[in-house]
């Protein structure tokens, strides 16, 4: 039996507004002690009335904007009812039959191949209240409840049920975060809860037929995202193999495990008993600030991406790790407007850029766990550049990298971290062929080797002169000596 994956994504993404959706009170609430940002309304007393975010409404249209989905002209919200210990009022403000944008896309790369994937609606809601489980000594626990990230601006993009594997759910989840951050309507911050994912995954049986969906939930980052849906599919297809039935429910997914495990039954639609919210009066969206806001989105990670492999010249695959972060994105184009960079002659000076910036620098930002704007802090476009340039005659590209990390560490230019410790290449004749006269002597093995026709065994010479120069013999010229002093035998 041939069976095919069918993943469907719902993510959920908190807006960036200074208020909350439906209130006044402060939206920043992850540094705030508990229950310190409510009002009246979002701890769901009674007789209060809700009213609109105009930004978060805005910043909704935006992201379906962005995602090339036709914008309502009428918009409403309902009551989404249902019981929850960190749903204050017993239902969630929300959107039902009539989203702020629908039927749109966006594509992704994978395997050399793009691929359109598509957007079934964006819509509006308010977020819930914090849960924080705790359990004490005796083998009892108890729940908390932080009512500070209620009614937070919650937009919700439902993915239609296109992708067909992990690694497409993952290159799904990355674009669609770089674009909600190059419009800056969200940081887009899986660990806080900014971005958050469920996922519906399925298998199709034949052309007509799937096994029920089933949700899944708790994943916190791409790569639990990846597992989760991997151990899913094995899941329900070992089952399916052993005859047992899958059923529609919603699991959650165990980090520690590797596993999901199952929480409840699925809802359908109707258990939540949709009806118009009837304190919130419906929105007529002008077409006239559609076509503004629409006019005034930023340039998007695929057009960067195009420009950036047209005007600098950069492969398809650099300028994508590029432009997969703006922040990276701006950070390399602020070298290319640099001093030093203009001291680059060459035409390779932006691919120099984009190697330093997805190589050394990349596996810093990693390590320390910062991002690109915490390490410009130390290392800023012009010192980087200014290290690049070095390497062309200062010092060797290996020297260059220890250079790099304690320009991070000191917050020093690279010009003087060399001239402190005394780094600079050495490529004084003179100097050079004393060593080499003395690693021809003590390396007769190598030599008899090259001698004989095995050109690796020049590599390893020029290497021995390295390690005798502690790193800062220049390579070309060690090369060239050494050839010219071999042949003479």
């Amino acid at each position: 039996m041939s069976l095919e994956v069918v993943i469907g994504l719902e993510v959920h993404v908190q807006l960036l507004t200074k208020s909350k959706m439906f209130c006044r009170c402060n939206s920043d609430y992850a540094s705030a002690a508990p229950n310190t940002h409510v009002c009246p309304v979002c701890l769901g007393m009674p007789g209060v009335l809700p009213t609109i975010n105009q930004k978060a409404v805005e910043f909704t249209i935006m992201t379906a904007l962005a995602l090339n989905c036709a914008i309502s002209e009428y918009t409403k919200f309902d009551r989404k009812n249902y019981p929850y210990p960190d749903l204050m009022k017993g239902y969630q403000i929300s959107q039902y039959d009539a989203p702020i944008g629908r039927n749109g896309w966006l594509t992704i790369d994978v395997d050399g191949e793009t691929k359109k994937v598509g957007i079934i609606r964006v819509h509006l809601e308010e977020d819930v209240s914090k849960l924080l489980h705790r359990a004490v000594p005796n083998g009892e626990s108890y729940s908390l409840i932080d009512v500070n990230r209620s009614g937070v601006p919650l937009m919700e993009i439902v993915g239609a049920p296109d992708l067909h594997s992990p690694e497409e759910a993952r290159q799904y989840l990355i674009k669609l975060r770089s674009i909600l951050q190059y419009l800056g309507v969200s940081t887009g911050n899986m660990e806080e809860g900014s971005f958050r994912c469920d996922a519906n995954i399925s298998l199709r049986l034949g052309e007509n037929e799937t096994t029920p969906k089933v949700e899944v939930k708790n994943m916190n980052s791409f790569k639990a995202v990846y597992q989760a849906l991997e151990y899913e599919a094995k899941r329900q297809e070992k089952a399916l193999g052993e005859g047992k039935k899958l059923i529609q429910e919603t699991r959650g997914w165990v980090d520690e495990t590797g596993k999901t495990v199952s929480q409840r039954s699925k809802e359908y639609a109707h258990d939540y008993r949709y009806f118009p919210e009837p304190d919130l009066p419906p929105l007529m969206l002008a077409q006239g600030r559609v076509q503004e806001l629409r006019a005034g989105l930023c340039e998007l990670p695929e057009a960067k991406r195009d420009r950036f492999v047209m005007d600098y010249r950069l492969p398809v695959y650099d300028a994508s790790l590029l432009v997969a972060s703006k922040d990276m994105a701006d950070y390399f184009e602020a070298c290319l407007g640099t001093e030093e960079f203009k001291k680059l002659s060459d035409e390779k000076g932006a691919k120099e850029i984009s190697n330093w910036l997805l190589g050394e620098t990349n596996r810093i930002i990693n390590a320390t766990g910062i991002d690109i704007n915490k390490l410009a802090e130390k290392v800023s476009p012009a010192r980087l550049c200014g290290l690049i340039l070095s390497t062309h005659g200062t010092i060797n590209a290996l020297t260059a990298k220890d250079v790099l990390e304690e320009m991070f560490k000191a917050g020093k230019s690279a010009d003087e971290i060399i001239a402190q410790r005394g780094l600079a290449q050495i490529s004084d004749t003179s100097a050079l062929e004393a060593e080499i006269v003395t690693v021809i002597k003590n390396n007769q093995s190598a030599v008899a080797d090259y001698r004989a026709g095995k050109t690796q065994a020049l590599k390893f010479l020029v290497g021995q002169v390295m390690k005798a120069t502690r790193g800062r013999g220049n390579p070309a010229v060690i090369n060239e000596l050494l050839a010219k002093k071999l042949e003479e035998g």
